[in-house]
């Protein structure tokens, strides 16, 4: 390995640590959710697929059948303090594609009652000439 291949990889892990940050980030009720949730469009490539599966066998979604009901579920005031974070995660890099997978947690709040839970996500990443961008995203909750 070059000497500029290490710090490559770091500043690129950097990166892509920002990006997952920012994706967790956006999943927050309160001031400025739209805003948030506006991010995840530069996150993502257009035409990016993201899998939720549930236990219920996957359902697949472009980027806007992804927001729209989170921006609904965030901004409606049915949830208060609702937050998801990233735990802990491995970050794979070779050239210009990427995968971070890792576990996650949320936490909220309903009718005066708290609630959590927590899972694994999948995200797939590619380098473009804007910075690294997320393809492909599947996650399964705990049941």
């Amino acid at each position: 390995m070059r000497a500029d291949e290490g710090e490559m990889a770091g500043s690129d892990e950097a990166e892509i640590e920002d990006v997952v940050r920012a994706f967790f980030g956006a999943f927050t009720s309160g001031p400025d959710t739209a805003a948030r949730l506006e991010t995840l469009r530069d996150l993502f490539l257009p035409g990016a697929v993201i899998v939720s599966t549930g236990g219920r066998g996957p359902a697949l979604m472009d980027v806007d059948a992804f927001i729209a009901p989170r921006a609904a579920l965030l901004s409606g005031g049915t949830l208060v303090g609702f937050r998801e974070w990233a735990e802990e995660g491995r970050t794979d890099v070779f050239g210009d594609v990427a995968h971070w997978f890792g576990s996650y947690a949320k936490e909220w709040e309903q009718d005066g009652q708290s609630f959590g839970g927590r899972g694994m996500k999948s995200l797939q990443l590619v380098r473009t000439p804007q910075g690294w961008r997320i393809s492909a995203a599947a996650w399964d909750d705990e049941r």
